[in-house]
């Protein structure tokens, strides 16, 4: 199931697809997908009746605690304590709810937005991870946000950090996943993200030297891959 919480901009949206388009090619073919709105307030299905769940990125921020992000975090919460939960991967503001939703702290980053392709460190706990493992040999990634999870919750083992988020990915206990950054972004939209920006939330300047490091991160998009080898198999 993918639980979408956002979609892009509309321009983008008509050229590249949405959101759930990029994560649903991300995850392959291994088994049927299901997209479920999160944000229309009707009652989402039971997690224990998919192998694998992921909650997408979005454009809204998670301090804004709409009805729908209450109920989405009364969801995980209920579906993290399931006695066999399916494996979850919350991508950026999927990361962030889910972080929020364990203890840390989300909010605005003192540093402003992070946005274009950037390199992280990975932590030793990442070298055994599932999802992070063959990331750590080529750490960059697409990233695009301005909210971060500025203290992790307690419990988590953080995969990935840099310096400007000590927070980049985690796992919670064997089956939980966040990740900042975007593994279903190709560098085409990336790119157009941050024309998209230009003038908005970026200036003119701060584009033109962004859009020169902009590169494909094959790794990164693995992640999603990877998932899906912990999901199929679960449902076996």
């Amino acid at each position: 199931m993918i639980l979408q919480t956002g979609s892009t901009y509309p321009a983008l949206q008509r050229h590249y697809g949405d959101f759930p388009d990029w994560i649903r090619q991300g995850l392959g073919d291994q088994a049927p997908v299901t997209v479920v709105d999160a944000r229309d307030g009707q009652p989402l299905p039971g997690a224990a009746g998919f192998s694998g769940v992921v909650i997408t990125g979005s454009h809204h921020m998670v301090t804004d605690e709409a009805g729908w992000m209450r109920h989405l975090m009364h969801w995980l919460e209920a579906t993290l304590q399931l006695a066999e939960a399916p494996p979850l991967l919350g991508i950026c503001f999927g990361h962030q709810l889910l972080a929020h939703t364990l203890g840390g702290e989300v909010g605005d980053h003192p540093q402003g937005m992070e946005v274009g392709t950037v390199a992280l460190r990975t932590t030793s706990a990442a070298r055994g991870d599932p999802l992070l493992a063959a990331f750590c040999d080529q750490p960059w990634a697409q990233m695009m946000h301005r909210q971060s999870v500025l203290t992790a919750p307690a419990g988590v083992e953080v995969l990935a950090s840099n310096g400007h988020g000590s927070c980049q990915a985690f796992r919670y206990g064997h089956g939980a996943w966040g990740c900042q950054f975007h593994p279903e972004f190709s560098a085409d939209v990336t790119r157009a993200y941050l024309q998209a920006m230009r003038g908005q939330q970026l200036s003119d300047q701060q584009v033109d030297d962004l859009l020169p490091s902009v590169r494909e991160c094959p790794q990164a998009g693995a992640v999603l891959a990877h998932f899906a080898n912990q999901a199929v198999p679960a449902a076996a």
